[in-house]
């Protein structure tokens, strides 16, 4: 009888059981966004108009049932200073009936600044995940030209991390091959876990996003041959001695081919 191979949890499923979102589009904008090809698939966003951030105005005042495990907020969008008010809102909504939340976000200070003060009696509720997927400014601009500098995004993790709250990195997608860099600038800061992952779709995401420039599809080509199963092999090897990480779905499929 043929073995029934394991399924190895994808997406947001490694990180929790429940996710919820207020907002329908992104001022980041990034160029490899999973969210904004599924907008725009289903005819709910264009390329041009996803960078307009609409609420959705019934979750504000709607009261959040308890649910087991941890919900994650925001999932398909990010916590930017324009939704900030509302944010903070739902937040509330999510925490006042007991549950556990991992905040997930390209970290802009001053939201983190505001998340840490009006929640500061639900540190043991609150779980912060910052994506950070390189140290380069110049990479980060190209891939996420509405989201925060490196500089911006390495301030938030330590204050979160100095105002007593759980910390933990998203390094996924990988945005070069120098992960490492962001592994050991900011580990000391770290509570939790550093998820590790690889780009995934990019080809796809690109067409649907409406990046088919020359240089985005080259810079694209490059990124997938960083990415290849030996560099990651290598890479994995390279961390093999760093406790908190963790490796998302991508990369623990090519472990499990070559083991």
């Amino acid at each position: 009888m043929k073995e029934k191979k394991e399924r190895i949890p994808f997406g947001t499923e490694e990180w929790c059981s429940k996710t919820t979102n207020i907002i329908n589009g992104c001022e980041h904008d990034c160029k490899y966004c999973y969210a904004k090809s599924i907008a725009i698939r289903f005819k709910r966003k264009t390329p041009s108009n996803w960078k307009e951030e609409i609420l959705n105005e019934k979750y504000l005042d709607k009261r959040f049932p308890k649910v087991e495990g941890r919900v994650m907020f925001p999932s398909s969008h990010d916590i930017t200073p324009g939704n900030l008010q509302y944010s903070l809102q739902h937040l509330h909504n999510i925490l006042s009936t007991g549950n556990e939340v991992l905040v997930v976000t390209k970290p802009h200070l001053w939201v983190v600044e505001s998340i840490c003060e009006v929640f500061k009696d639900y540190k043991d509720k609150i779980l912060f995940r910052f994506t950070i997927g390189s140290t380069n400014n110049e990479i980060l601009r190209f891939w996420e030209p509405g989201a925060p500098d490196y500089e911006e995004r390495k301030q938030s993790v330590i204050h979160a991390y100095k105002m007593g709250f759980q910390t933990s990195l998203s390094c996924e997608p990988m945005l070069d091959d120098n992960i490492e860099e962001v592994v050991k600038d900011l580990q000391d800061y770290i509570t939790d876990t550093i998820w590790i992952g690889k780009m995934n779709f990019l080809p796809k995401r690109l067409k649907t996003n409406g990046f088919t420039d020359s240089i985005t599809i080259q810079k694209a080509n490059e990124l997938i041959a960083m990415q290849s199963d030996e560099k990651i092999l290598e890479l994995v090897e390279r961390l093999k001695d760093y406790p908190k990480i963790q490796w998302k779905e991508s990369i623990k499929k090519i472990i499990l081919k070559y083991n």
